[in-house]
């Protein structure tokens, strides 16, 4: 069974989506790797051939000769249309909101596993990319914001007077959240963190953070994500916490819910209220943004506050994020390549539930009922 590696082509892309030090975990598999694929994160060729991988000149015969693809970002229809007729992509997707991708990957008769789309269950942690890159993203985040602010973040004491701490705001205490309090928290600021899960108190609390209670009464998700609130919930939501976005030199937003618009977190009102110089860094800027003014690959400054949509923090740190995707690679590929053969078994759960197109039938009922109802 022949595994191919592609260089990701998306704009800003640094990671590559299986490193050297992983290959020997893919028992059987003869590894081919586009040239170049890994230079950005750090990973040479050389790497790569050291490791028992070969090395194709480019992207047509790399995906020519394959039967299996791992990438990092979902493929373009181009990338698509080189892909063998029964071919198998593992990569991100985000389906419910890449319909033309899923036609045409069911028209090439593909079969194409999502890893937004792996379940949050305790034997399937190790494949959690969402987890992997979100741990990257909000370490990124905290430094993005502390670049920016025009003050310290630790509290200060010189002979020349004291310099208080920044007070740092996070929004959501999911993987990235919760990593950017501990590195906030590292850095010497006072740092708060806010999330509608209940049971996320403990965990911010367990940081030094302290947890933002608003006596508001949120809907629970599955998997361990954040469900979609009302809109009374959120109207109140932003009410009550709008006070302390304006009392923070930096807000860091992380809030989303899979395969849903993002909460706005921050109104434009909001904004207006906090301090000039203060930085706003939204994680979910992608999926819309937790602040109204939030503009994906954009920086705004509004009334002298710096709102960084930061959509695609884990690419600016490719080594790291990319050993760490691969491992999640590795990982799932075991559950697909047996005895150096493509034979996965969808009667385990995390196939069934990540598999968005089987042999050219989408299987994710979002998209296939999409599809049928013509939403593209």
């Amino acid at each position: 069974m022949k595994l191919a590696v592609p260089k990701e082509i998306r704009h800003g892309e640094q990671r590559v989506a299986l490193v050297p030090s992983e290959l020997a975990r893919i028992s059987g598999a003869e590894i081919l790797v586009e040239h170049g694929a890994g230079e950005l994160a750090l990973y040479p060729d050389s790497e790569y051939e050291a490791a028992g991988a070969t090395i194709v000149g480019s992207a047509p015969p790399l995906y020519k000769q394959a039967e299996l693809i791992v990438k990092v970002n979902p493929p373009t229809l181009e990338e698509v249309d080189l892909l063998p007729e029964g071919a198998t992509l593992l990569s991100f997707l985000a389906p419910s909101g890449n319909l033309d991708l899923v036609r045409r990957l069911a028209e090439r008769k593909a079969t194409a596993f999502s890893f937004e789309l792996v379940p949050r269950i305790s034997r399937a942690q190790v494949m959690d990319a969402l987890s992997s890159q979100a741990t990257v993203a909000g370490y990124k985040a905290v430094l993005v914001a502390a670049n920016r602010l025009t003050k310290f973040f630790p509290l200060f004491m010189t002979a020349a007077g004291t310099v208080p701490p920044a007070r740092v705001l996070v929004m959501g205490a999911g993987v990235a959240g919760l990593q950017a309090i501990a590195t906030a928290r590292r850095l010497g600021a006072v740092v708060s963190a806010y999330d509608v899960r209940p049971a996320a108190a403990e965990e911010v609390k367990s940081l030094g953070a302290t947890c933002l209670e608003l006596s508001l009464e949120a809907r629970e998700g599955a998997g361990g994500y954040a469900a979609e609130q009302s809109e009374d919930f959120l109207a109140r939501q932003q009410e009550l916490i709008g006070n302390h976005v304006a009392g923070s030199d930096v807000v860091i937003t992380t809030a989303a819910v899979p395969g849903r618009r993002a909460p706005v977190l921050i109104t434009a009102a909001m904004v207006a209220a906090m301090r000039p110089g203060s930085v706003i860094v939204d994680l979910a800027a992608g999926s819309g943004g937790n602040c109204e003014l939030t503009r994906d690959g954009e920086e705004v400054v509004s009334n002298g506050v710096q709102i960084v949509a930061a959509a695609e923090l884990a690419a600016t740190m490719p080594t790291h994020a990319s050993s760490l995707f691969s491992r999640n690679v590795s990982s799932f590929a075991a559950l697909l390549v047996k005895a150096g053969e493509l034979a996965p078994d969808y009667s385990d759960e995390i196939l069934d539930r990540s598999a968005v197109v089987i042999g050219g039938t989408v299987h994710y009922e979002p998209a296939r009922v999409a599809l049928e109802e013509g939403a593209y």
